[in-house]
């Protein structure tokens, strides 16, 4: 039997009839395991394949079900969802991955998104914002909100504390003049069109660009981009 083909194998174009986005969602709390399954399991492109409750269980639950996107809950008992997400990012064909939070865990979200997270939901997000923030992390965009993104960052990393800021530099430094333009634009939460419209540049030249810096910086996808802008100081 032929591997199921990932995410990106895949590709961000989903054509109609093709099978549904499958999702494992893992957090502590059952409630809130069976209102997330409730929403997704209604939007017919979208499968729940699993469920966790704790960070120590995504190993075997990726494996079992093989999941294009986990919602990993932060604080969990056991082994927490940082933790999680850093061990299955590190694995080849890994799924996406948002985090999900409350505003009293964001000392935790930034680590997250370093991690290879593709961004993050607050737990009180409306259902359509979660049915769109999961097929628009399937196909392989991620949730940078700037309003919302920076907001964090601020209160993350707190005013001053940019340990990383040489190194950022020298990162961004090895990119070609047009590939850091795009990358700056991602800093500020800019999407793919937005870039196109701003660089005065086709979008599909957008995307080959953001995959050329994503190899030459060994980053997993835009957050990490915009969170190396970041620390550069040029968001």
């Amino acid at each position: 039997m032929a591997a199921r083909m990932t995410v990106r194998e895949r590709g961000t174009a989903r054509a109609p009839g093709s099978e549904p986005i499958r999702v494992l969602i893992v957090d502590d709390d059952a409630l809130v395991r069976a209102g997330l399954s409730m929403i997704l399991s209604g939007a017919g492109d979208l499968e729940v394949v699993g469920e966790a409750a704790d960070g120590s269980e995504v190993p075997g639950a990726i494996a079992a079900h093989r999941p294009d996107v986990v919602l990993m809950d932060i604080r969990m008992p056991r082994v927490d969802g940082l933790a999680a997400t850093e061990i299955l990012r590190g694995l080849a064909g890994s799924p996406e991955v948002i985090v999900l939070t409350t505003f009293d865990a964001d000392e935790f979200v930034l680590r997250a998104l370093r991690a290879g997270a593709s961004g993050f939901l607050l737990k009180d997000t409306p259902p359509a914002a979660i049915l769109d923030a999961v097929r628009k992390v399937a196909g392989g965009e991620a949730m940078l909100s700037p309003t919302v993104t920076r907001q964090l960052i601020a209160h993350v990393a707190g005013p001053g504390q940019n340990p990383g800021r040489r190194q950022a530099l020298t990162m961004l430094g090895s990119l070609s003049e047009r590939e850091r333009d795009v990358a700056l634009a991602i800093g500020q939460g800019r999407s793919n069109a937005e870039i196109s419209q701003e660089l005065f540049m086709s979008v599909a030249t957008v995307k080959a660009h953001v995959s050329r810096l994503l190899v030459k910086l060994s980053l997993n996808n835009r957050v990490q981009v915009a969170l190396l802008v970041h620390d550069a100081g040029l968001a």
